[in-house]
C-alpha cells in the first residue's frame, strides 16, 4: 500500500516541477536561463517539493539504499511535513490572493500548493512509525527555514529578484520584514510542535496495542 501510494504521489510531484520549470522558461531567450533557473529553486515552495518527492521515490524504489534509509528517518519525514505544511498555509492564506494563474499553471500551482501538502502530510500519518519524536526536534528543523532565509537576503539584495512579498525588504522595510519573518518561523514551529504532540499521542497507542 505504502510503496503504491509513494509512487503515485512521486510522480505527481516530479511532474509538477518540471512542467513549473518548463512553464517558467518558456519562450525565454537562452540567456536567461541560468537566472531563471537560479531564482526557481530559490522559492521554498520548490525546494520543498524537491524534498518530498524525494522522500516519497527513495523508499519506494530503493529502500535499502542510503537515500531510502534516510527519507524513511522519521525525523526526516516529520521534518519534511512541517515544512510542506506550511508551503500550503501560507499559499493559501498569504499568496493565494495576489495571482491567477491560468491553464496548466492553474493545475500545476494547485499540485505543488495544496496536492503535495495534503499528501505527504497524509504518509507521513499512515505510514511513518510514531512515538520517536522530541519536542526539541521542530526547533532543529528552523534550521532549512533560516538557511533559506539567509539565502533570500543575500540573493535578494545582489538580484533585487525577491521570491515572495513578505520577505521582500525593500519594499517592506526592515521592521515590517522582520515582523514577517518571526511570523513564519513561529508558524514552522507551531506547526512542527502539533507533528510532534501527534507523533506522541499515536506512539502511546501503538505501545498499548503492543503491550495487550
Amino acid at each position: 500500500m505504502a510503496v503504491i501510494y509513494r509512487s503515485i504521489f512521486a510522480l505527481a510531484g516530479w511532474t509538477a516541477l518540471a512542467l513549473q520549470y518548463g512553464l517558467m522558461v518558456q519562450n525565454q531567450p537562452a540567456s536567461a536561463i541560468p537566472g531563471l533557473t537560479l531564482n526557481f529553486f530559490s522559492y521554498f515552495t520548490i525546494l520543498t517539493n524537491v524534498l518530498v518527492a524525494l522522500a516519497l521515490t527513495a523508499p519506494a524504489v530503493a529502500p535499502r539504499s542510503r537515500p531510502g534509509r534516510w527519507a524513511a528517518s522519521e525525523g526526516v519525514r516529520a521534518s519534511i511535513a512541517m515544512y510542506i505544511a506550511v508551503v500550503g498555509l501560507t499559499y493559501h492564506f498569504l499568496l493565494s490572493h495576489v495571482w491567477d494563474p491560468q491553464g496548466l499553471l492553474w493545475v500545476v500551482n494547485g499540485l505543488l500548493h495544496y496536492v503535495m501538502p495534503v499528501a505527504f502530510v497524509t504518509d507521513w500519518l499512515l505510514f511513518t512509525p510514531k512515538g520517536r519524536l522530541r519536542w526539541i526536534d521542530p526547533i532543529k528543523w528552523l534550521a532549512l527555514p533560516l538557511l533559506f532565509t539567509a539565502w533570500t537576503l543575500v540573493h535578494g539584495y545582489a538580484s533585487g529578484w525577491w521570491p515572495y512579498w513578505f520577505m521582500d525588504v525593500p519594499a517592506l522595510g526592515l521592521a515590517r520584514a522582520a515582523f514577517w519573518a518571526v511570523v513564519m518561523l513561529s508558524g514552522f514551529l507551531a506547526t512542527g510542535l502539533v507533528l510532534v504532540a501527534i507523533d506522541r499521542v499515536f506512539g502511546r497507542g501503538d505501545r498499548r496495542r503492543a503491550a495487550a
